[in-house]
């Protein structure tokens, strides 16, 4: 069974038009990676877990930001590690400046033994929908198409 995860995409009004809330996930591993490596705010899920309760649950883990307001779904995804990523969409202003991770441990260097903590997430940032484009997963690009579609309908 592949993992699950559940996630919340924000957006917002822009100066430009519609902007999205995107994080960069920390650790050495995305230390030197930006286009392609930005995600919504995102995590696994427990077995039986309500999937939009767990897209809160993260968001508030990986970013300190607790949001509210109608919950517009996205749908899922499978990212080329097979995980199964389900997404919904908040209308929220939230200040990236603002943002309070929490973290994880791993062994850095790899094998020398020694643990360091590192932030789940290192920035955060608003976007154009173009420029979310080059910056989030490949994987995760239809969420942006299934945003801009629900507003469009109104749905």
């Amino acid at each position: 069974m592949p993992a699950t995860s559940a996630g919340l995409l924000l957006f917002r009004d822009g100066a430009g038009g519609l902007e999205v809330f995107l994080v960069h996930p920390g650790g050495p591993f995305w230390a030197r990676r930006d286009l392609g490596a930005w995600s919504l705010p995102k995590g696994e899920t427990s077995a039986g877990e309500d999937l939009l309760c767990a897209a809160q649950r993260e968001l508030q883990e990986e970013t300190g930001f607790a949001v509210d307001g109608p919950a517009i779904a996205l749908g899922s995804v499978r990212q080329k590690s097979g995980k199964i990523v389900h997404a919904w969409a908040v209308c929220a202003d939230v200040d990236p400046a603002a943002l309070r991770s929490n973290v994880f441990e791993v062994e850095w260097p790899r094998g020398s033994g020694a643990r360091r903590a590192f932030p789940e997430v290192d920035r955060a940032a608003w976007f154009d929908v173009g420029e979310a484009r080059r910056r989030i997963l490949p994987a995760q690009e239809p969420f942006l198409d299934r945003l801009i579609e629900a507003l469009r309908t109104g749905a």
